[in-house]
């Protein structure tokens, strides 16, 4: 799952919606974006009913649209500026460590896995916005996007409340039990590193020539 490979049918969906907040500043909805992944990290911080499990889905959703819109709203009305690409990135890298950590330090995960997954989630990141800034093109490329994390992140939890009504609390796998957001966050670590591996290898690649 690349959805980066959607972006142009991505921005032209929310071009409508963008015209609709064009009264609002970019930077503001930025920060909306940040306070929304905040309340998702909570949520799962303290998830030990389903319905806060849910509830943080709900956030990432609301993460997910203020962060997609921001950008949009900024080209629209041609308030588009490194500030604000700045303050973006910014924000979208705490955005991660609070659900990521949410869900390390809470009863969904064990700590050592939301860690892996968080290294993996941030050099990711790091390589795609590192290549920008030697002079290479920046670099969205592998499987570990930020929009193919944020779908997990809606699907994961809802997946997991469905597990518990039906009576499944863990998952066995291989012998060890796992709940479906640690097999998350081994996802996260595994395609995470390879995507910063994959992304650090065609950025050295284009430097060279």
């Amino acid at each position: 799952m690349v959805l980066n490979d959607y972006r142009e049918e991505a921005d032209s969906i929310l071009k409508p919606v963008a015209m609709k907040f064009k009264w609002v500043d970019p930077d503001v909805l930025s920060w909306i974006a940040f306070f929304s992944a905040v309340a998702a990290g909570i949520c799962f911080f303290f998830a030990r009913d389903p319905m806060l499990i849910i509830l943080g889905a709900v956030f990432i959703i609301l993460n997910s649209f203020f962060d997609a819109l921001d950008g949009r709203v900024a080209k629209l009305t041609g308030k588009a500026s490194v500030r604000g690409d700045f303050l973006d990135h910014t924000l979208d890298r705490y955005a991660d460590i609070f659900i990521i950590g949410g869900i390390a330090f809470g009863p969904l995960s064990r700590l050592s896995l939301g860690f892996l997954a968080l290294l993996g989630i941030l050099m990711t990141s790091y390589m795609g916005t590192q290549a920008q800034a030697v002079g290479v093109k920046r670099n969205y490329g592998g499987v570990a996007g930020r929009a193919d994390r944020l779908v997990l992140l809606i699907l994961v939890p809802i997946l997991h409340v469905l597990l518990l009504y039906l009576g499944y609390e863990h998952i066995l796998l291989l012998g060890i039990e796992f709940t479906t957001f640690e097999l998350l966050m081994i996802w996260f670590a595994a395609a995470g590193n390879l995507t910063a591996l994959h992304r650090g290898v065609a950025s050295w690649k284009a430097l060279s020539s």
